[in-house]
């Protein structure tokens, strides 16, 4: 067994052009290798995506194109990066898409890696788990666990707060077998986490919209959760909100 506490994870974030990994770009990696006592070793440039960013990403990560001009390609950078990570466990909010990012980014470049085959923990699952936080956005968990803020909503920064975060989440667990048998179930969660019914309980949410949501693109405890609430409706165990679950889409 392995102890959470004597472990050396890597915390990970990327910014990127936008949200598909196989055809957006990364513009800016932050990494941290640490342990539950100290920060290790960090990680972090910003990247020349040789594209162009959207607006719509300039919003959120505050990264437009004069300030990647003349950083590194990503060819360049990666291959030390992978280094530094190989055989690390991964940790991040939602790092299922920094990976799949990376990973991406290394295919297109004939980099070899192995980092979908590494063990992560995904902090955003961590947290349905613990389920005491209203909202579980990386930022919210910082108030919610009163983590002191690091500035603006850039890959260093998160990672920071997201490190604490983790060890927040973390301390019901003894070893990472534990939490990694926990986090290989479906969770089930508690309340819509997006669309138009976001915060609504499953069971106040209309059964037509349900059967709509199920043969959507969501993450797996999003679809779990839905699919159980249909099945206790045919149970007989919730009701039917007659509506129409296009509007407002």
């Amino acid at each position: 067994m392995r102890s959470i506490r004597k472990e050396v994870f890597v915390c990970l974030d990327c910014e990127s052009t936008g949200l598909d990994p196989q055809n957006d770009r990364v513009i800016e990696i932050a990494a941290a290798l640490f342990t539950y006592d100290e920060i290790l070793q960090k990680f972090e440039t910003l990247i020349d995506p040789q594209s162009q960013i959207p607006e719509s990403s300039q919003e959120i990560h505050k990264i437009n194109q004069e300030m990647v001009e003349g950083k590194p390609k990503i060819a360049e950078i990666l291959p030390g990066f992978l280094k530094m990570i190989e055989g690390k466990v991964l940790v991040g909010h939602g790092i299922n898409f920094d990976i799949a990012l990376i990973a991406a980014e290394a295919k297109r470049h004939q980099i070899p890696t192995t980092i979908e085959k590494q063990l992560y923990f995904d902090t955003l699952r961590m947290a349905r788990i613990y389920g005491q936080s209203p909202v579980n956005s990386l930022q919210h968990l910082r108030a919610h666990f009163n983590i002191e803020p690091e500035g603006a909503h850039r890959a260093m920064s998160d990672v920071i707060v997201n490190i604490e975060v983790f060890k927040q989440l973390g301390k019901p667990y003894e070893t990472i077998e534990a939490l990694q048998e926990l986090l290989l179930k479906p969770i089930r969660l508690k309340v819509m986490p997006l669309g138009k019914h976001k915060g609504r309980k499953f069971e106040e949410i209309p059964i037509e919209y349900l059967y709509w949501a199920e043969k959507k693109d969501f993450d797996q405890d999003l679809l779990y959760s839905i699919r159980c609430e249909i099945k206790n409706r045919k149970k007989g165990g919730g009701f039917g909100i007659a509506s129409n679950p296009f509007s407002n889409l």
